[in-house]
């Protein structure tokens, strides 16, 4: 059966690609990136026919006139206004522009959720430099056989023109988040289905594998440590995680440091379906940044390019006058203090291989061309019933030119609880460190009992 193709723009490289699924873009390809037609990021330059999706203009790249270095960031589109709600009354009406996902929420929280909609704001934008090294290395960057690796990696957005499902899920898993290291604090709250939490609390480190000795360590594509603060019965507990830009040939690994037991153990669990940590069983080790796993145990087809309404410029979300409870609500996040934006996605579906394991059988992934950010993925069990729903909620960090999410969550269809990973409401000012100084030493096994807390 042909398939429904969506963006036409772009989607004639489908076919021209169909006979070197692994090949580097061709010099006619490759033409096409920064130019006229395509941004550096493999992006639509023009906006759609009806205006409802602007140009892109290189992204927000003005500070805002109240933003205060060090500070919260402030919202560089505060004063836009809401321009319709879509609920489940009206879903319908706008229904081509919806996911399956977020028409399950319209129909599971009909009296509650809703999808407050803003002027399109294309704000996503990576460094100047980062775009050229998009064009200096996209030539020569390719799949192994397989898919499940890249060679010839240039620390970048390996595939702007992605010929397959496979390079455009390496474009989030490998997309830029600086040329240091990063630190974060952040809580992760599973809710009940009536609305209760207890937040956990989040220290993240993390630095780039171009930052540790490429030629010692070719393969390696960032060192993750996450200590957990508080409450007090977790606190102390630390993951370290060593990622691969082959994941098939030198499989994630991952160590843990249980605070009460005072021992640092291997954790192989650390990947695909594992239960992610603290997570009350809600989300799965490759759920975090939306997605963060190996890609071996799926099929991946590259469906084509749509318009949707995705979580966009979601400053409202990192207010620091408000508290969790203000944000966590019973079934989902409190509308008011979301933003949707028309924006076009490329949509990718995974299928469980025959043979291979892992709880959802089939996922569709929904990734902003703009910043190869995953912006939604509907998740399917093994009975092809839809059954978990995430959303991305996108914003810039504009000082730094890096975008990344104000929050990702997670909901359970059936169930009906959900968990919520990012905020950082009720901590102290700024909570991302972009210019981080860290070494290896700080990310091995024997670095683990060090950073424990207790």
């Amino acid at each position: 059966m042909q398939k429904r193709l969506f963006g036409l723009a772009l989607t004639g490289l489908l076919a021209a690609a169909a006979g070197s699924a692994f090949a580097a873009l061709t010099p006619e390809e490759l033409a096409r990136l920064g130019g006229e037609e395509l941004t550096p990021m493999g992006a639509e330059r023009a906006g759609n026919a009806d205006g409802t999706i602007p140009p892109w203009t290189g992204g927000l790249r003005e500070l805002p006139e109240n933003y205060v270095e060090g500070e919260r960031l402030v919202d560089p589109f505060a004063d836009d206004e809401v321009l319709f709600t879509i609920t489940a009354e009206n879903a319908d009406q706008y229904a081509d522009k919806l996911t399956p996902g977020q028409l399950a929420m319209l129909e599971r929280y009909p009296d509650t959720f809703r999808m407050p909609i803003y002027p399109t704001r294309r704000s996503a934008r990576y460094p100047d430099s980062e775009f050229q090294r998009i064009l200096d290395t996209a030539a020569e960057v390719e799949l192994v056989p397989g898919g499940n690796g890249i060679v010839n990696y240039g620390g970048t957005i390996p595939f702007p023109i992605p010929h397959n499902g496979l390079e455009a899920i390496w474009n989030h898993v490998t997309r830029y988040r600086n040329d240091s290291g990063l630190s974060r604090r952040y809580i992760q709250a599973p809710v009940q289905e009536n609305g209760a939490f207890a937040p956990v609390l989040f220290e993240d480190e993390s630095l780039p594998g171009a930052r540790i000795a490429p030629e010692e360590y070719p393969n390696l594509l960032f060192v993750f440590l996450q200590r957990v603060l508080a409450p007090a019965r977790l606190e102390g507990d630390v993951l370290l995680v060593h990622e691969f830009i082959d994941q098939v040939k030198d499989p994630r690994a991952a160590w843990v440091y249980n605070a009460g037991q005072r021992r640092v153990r291997r954790a192989p669990n650390i990947a695909y379906d594992g239960p992610g940590t603290a997570s009350d069983g809600l989300r799965t080790a490759d759920d975090l940044d939306m997605f963060n796993g190996a890609p071996d145990r799926y099929d991946w087809e590259l469906v084509g390019k749509r318009e949707v309404y995705i979580p966009y410029n979601s400053y409202q979300l990192r207010r620091g006058d408000l508290k969790y409870t203000d944000i966590i609500k019973a079934g989902h996040m409190d509308p008011q203090y979301l933003r949707y934006e028309l924006h076009r996605v490329w949509v990718v579906e995974s299928r469980l291989k025959e043979g291979e394991r892992h709880i959802y059988a089939r996922r569709t992934f929904y990734i902003d061309e703009d910043s190869w950010q995953i912006s939604l993925i509907d998740h399917y069990d093994g009975r092809g019933e839809l059954w978990k729903f995430k959303e991305g909620h996108k914003i810039m960090h504009y000082q730094v030119a890096v975008p990344w999410l104000a929050a990702e969550s997670l909901h359970d269809l059936i169930s009906g609880r959900y968990v919520v990973i990012g905020l950082d409401n009720e901590e102290d000012g700024y909570q991302y460190n972009f210019d981080y100084e860290g070494s290896f030493d700080d990310f091995t096994p024997s670095a683990l009992r060090r950073a424990g807390r207790r």
